[in-house]
């Protein structure tokens, strides 16, 4: 009897690996825009006259409109196809970033941020779930993801950088018109360059899950972030339950309704949901330190917002190395044994960070780089497992729940290991602070210490660094945690070496 034998995967060549080039240019913007008005935002509230709240709304709105429409806007490439969406989506980004850089009001500019946001929301899934589409072999498109990956964290941090360097140069606006060149070659090359990809034909769009998914999203992205930034006022934690209770809504809208966004097996699938929440928990540990790492470099270290940035990448060196390297361990011993040793690595970076003190450049960018090897290796894993746990006309529909993920996971990050920072810095303070200056505004925060004298600012950096390490311990708990429970899901499993 003659014995059937498997078609070899087809395995990419030239022409997919320079159509990932192309893809890469769109991503590494939308990633670049949550991050590149940290020094814009003062010379636009000036230009302006933008008052604090219109000035909170500038920098936040992208943000928020972008984690709110990522379900949605996956189920659309889904259903009309992902290069469909993509070259729709750069057209609209172009408009809006050339409305945002000529805005005459604050108002103006608080619109184009939000469609601009809608924007993104369109990008983001596209991109990667044409990986999906461009790479068929298991190995090559782990690589593709790992450079994905890469390139989106190396985004966020050159966004400040990018921003720093066009201000010196030219007026606030430029930091919208970056984006056009890149758009415009997408749009010239990628209908070319770019495969159609599969489409969901049998399933009509659910309109009313995208509103849920939608109005889930966005009260609790927005309530964590307000946390973070203002304590746990009642109205943040109400807007963090309204948000909670819209999305057991909508889930339980997917798991019955017979044409919802999500595919019900795909909730249902283990290993879907373990990579969604490894991306998450990483990249609430990646965002968290990032926000310590920016305000050590400045205002314990006391360099300048720009030099600030530029040694801020330096962490990220290694990461272009560990996602592929990532990749290709987890094709030998099992992605969840890499996902796990990668957090456990992160914890490694995390506990580096609790031996920093207040003059400890090399340790706290030794410690932040080993935790960033970590967690893009992690997060590379996970990215490929949501791609290969999804069918090819669902690939954009998984992509942004993976996305979805990725920023509740960084508002938590911010909120939850900024909280404690903060306690163990007013303890700190508490403890330490001259009688006469317990109640002065460097008892709350390291930046209030400053103008007070010098051993009360001496006094505000100990605490700050005393916070840094007991927030780095929190992190490092939460990702051995995280680890340990990756583990025992994969034991479960019997050790598939596909997971």
């Amino acid at each position: 009897m003659a014995t059937s034998v498997a078609a070899p995967v087809q395995r990419a060549g030239r022409r997919e690996w320079i159509a990932l080039a192309v893809l890469a240019l769109p991503l590494l913007l939308v990633s670049m825009d949550v991050s590149i008005l940290y020094f814009a935002v003062p010379e636009i509230a000036r230009d302006l006259h933008a008052t604090s709240t219109q000035q909170l709304w500038i920098f936040d709105l992208y943000g928020f409109v972008l984690a709110g429409l990522l379900v949605t806007m996956g189920a659309v490439a889904d259903r009309i196809g992902a290069r469909r969406l993509l070259l729709i989506g750069a057209v609209a980004f172009s408009a809006t970033s050339l409305v945002a850089a000529y805005a005459r009001s604050a108002d103006q500019l608080i619109a184009a941020r939000a469609l601009l946001g809608i924007g993104g929301a369109t990008l983001m899934p596209a991109t990667m779930s044409m990986i999906r589409t461009l790479f068929h072999d298991d190995r090559q498109r782990g690589r593709a993801i790992g450079i994905w990956t890469g390139v989106m964290t190396a985004g966020i941090g050159l966004g400040p950088v990018l921003s720093g360097v066009l201000l010196a140069h030219f007026w606030w606006g430029s930091v919208f018109l970056v984006n056009l060149p890149a758009m415009a070659l997408l749009l010239l090359v990628g209908p070319a360059l770019l495969p159609r990809g599969e489409r969901r034909t049998d399933a009509p769009f659910d309109v009313l899950s995208s509103v849920l998914s939608l109005a889930a999203v966005l009260p609790t992205i927005c309530g964590v972030k307000e946390w973070a930034a203002h304590g746990a006022e009642p109205r943040w934690v109400l807007c963090i339950v309204v948000g909670l209770v819209l999305g057991a809504v909508f889930l339980r809208r997917q798991l019955r309704h017979p044409h919802a966004m999500i595919d019900a097996q795909l909730v249902r699938n283990r290993v879907f949901t373990s990579a969604v929440g490894t991306n998450a928990i990483c990249t609430f540990a990646l965002v968290g330190n990032a926000v310590f790492m920016t305000a050590y470099l400045q205002l314990v270290l006391g360099h300048s917002p720009l030099r600030a940035a530029l040694w801020s990448l330096v962490p990220t060196v290694g990461v272009g190395f560990s996602a592929p390297f990532a990749s290709g361990l987890a094709h030998r011993y099992g992605a969840a044994r890499v996902a796990a040793g990668g957090m456990v690595l992160a914890a490694g970076g995390f506990g580096l960070l609790t031996r920093a003190g207040t003059d400890s450049l090399a340790l706290v960018l030794a410690g932040a780089g080993v935790l960033a090897c970590g967690l893009v290796g992690a997060m590379t894993v996970g990215s490929e497992l949501v791609l290969a746990a999804v069918k090819p006309d669902q690939a954009a529909t998984g992509a942004s729940i993976s996305e979805a993920g990725t920023e509740l996971g960084g508002a938590l990050g911010i909120a939850l290991l900024g909280s404690i920072g903060t306690a163990a810095y007013r303890s700190f303070a508490g403890d330490h602070l001259p009688v006469d200056a317990v109640h002065s505004p460097a008892a709350s925060s390291l930046a209030g210490a400053f103008g007070q004298g010098a051993r009360i600012l001496a006094v505000g950096r100990d605490a700050y660094v005393h916070g840094l390490h007991v927030a780095a311990v929190a992190g490092a708990a939460v990702l051995v945690v995280a680890a340990v429970v990756l583990l025992l899901i994969d034991r479960v499993r019997g050790g598939d070496p596909s997971y």
